[in-house]
């Protein structure tokens, strides 16, 4: 099914929406999770992604551009103003009352274990995220969406919006700044 007719059932049946969730849930979660590197606050901030996603949907028109990298255009804002605000927020599980909060709470604990084990299993990565987040926020993204994410240039350029030109000069400098910060370690 095309993407333009996954939107037209979506805005004929809002129920529809599950179906992008389903399918694009876990890569924008892991892409927030890299740059966060909090599973609380990255399960805030995917829960706010879709749900600006879903609010919006209807506003969404196919141009060219994929609901995948309108979902990591939203990300990656939600990410920018989290990194603005730098204050603990209540999370969005103290926020809900839940009526079987027991299940929620295991299945996300589950989560949680998975990820966590491999984030131990990295600690290279997590020196190398350390360094990341020191650099400018534009280095940030490029460097997150093209080695984190495996976006190739294009993708990049559509989801933040910059010429392919200038995503390029971004990785470059980004990753010469970031090989000089861990070569420091």
């Amino acid at each position: 099914m095309s993407e333009k007719q996954i939107l037209d059932k979506i805005k004929s049946n809002p129920l529809h929406f599950s179906g992008i969730f389903d399918l694009y849930y876990k890569p924008v979660f892991g892409y927030i999770f890299r740059r966060i590197g909090s599973f609380d606050d990255t399960a805030d901030i995917a829960a706010d992604t879709f749900l600006k996603a879903f609010i919006h949907i209807h506003q969404f028109s196919y141009r060219g551009i994929s609901i995948k990298v309108w979902l990591y255009r939203i990300a990656t804002n939600e990410v920018n103003l989290y990194y603005r605000n730098q204050q603990k927020h209540t999370s969005l599980f103290e926020r809900n009352t839940f009526e079987n909060l027991l299940q929620f709470n295991n299945y996300f604990e589950e989560d949680k274990k998975i990820l966590d084990n491999e984030l131990l299993r990295h600690n290279q990565f997590l020196a190398i995220l350390e360094h990341l987040k020191k650099l400018p926020i534009k280095y940030q993204e490029v460097i997150a969406l093209r080695y984190f994410e495996g976006k190739d240039n294009k993708e990049i350029a559509e989801i933040l919006g910059i010429k392919e030109g200038t995503l390029k000069s971004l990785l470059s400098r980004g990753v010469e700044k970031l090989r000089i910060k861990c070569n420091q370690i």
